[in-house]
């Protein structure tokens, strides 16, 4: 059985005294899902969330990028340096992070007690007004301000963070 971290990440956010919206809704793990979500307005930025490997799993890294942009797996790979890099089999979301496929955020870095994953922005992704994740469960939504999210919650994630 699976166990949400939903809950977690929304007392995290409350305890550590971040403003953010927080939104329940039917589940919406792809793109297209979030996209078609009533709040999800001109000013929010969903970003597509990826898990990536190197070919001998030994280097994991979360891509977070806008949604209309392709993923182009040896644009990538050189930008960091490795070779061939490839999604990550769905096992290691649940391992690593504590998630379903569909569910992948950079707040899921919180339950990566190992720190065994970067995290990789594209530039992007920065922009004005509001930036939209799962809360680690993709029957919530959590909006954030871009601000709020940048000097705020990625200082509090604790990882290491690769801007491309």
């Amino acid at each position: 059985m699976i166990v949400s971290n939903k809950r977690n990440v929304i007392e995290r956010l409350r305890a550590l005294d971040i403003p953010c919206e927080v939104h329940e809704h039917q589940a919406a793990p792809t793109m297209e899902d979030c996209l078609a979500l009533p709040y999800a307005a001109p000013d929010v930025t969903f970003c597509k969330n990826i898990l990536l490997c190197n070919r001998q799993m030994t280097d994991f890294y979360l891509l977070v990028m806008p949604p209309e942009k392709p993923f182009r797996t040896s644009a990538v790979s050189k930008l960091l340096g490795s070779s061939r890099l490839s999604f990550a089999p769905n096992e290691y979301l649940m391992d690593m992070l504590g998630l379903e496929s569909g569910s992948l955020s950079p707040l899921a870095l919180w339950f990566d007690e190992g720190k065994r994953v970067k995290l990789v922005i594209d530039g992007e992704v920065r922009k004005q007004g509001r930036i939209a994740f799962h809360p680690c469960d993709n029957t919530a939504t959590v909006i954030f301000q871009q601000d709020v999210f940048w000097r705020q919650v990625l200082p509090a994630l604790a990882h290491e963070t690769i801007w491309i």
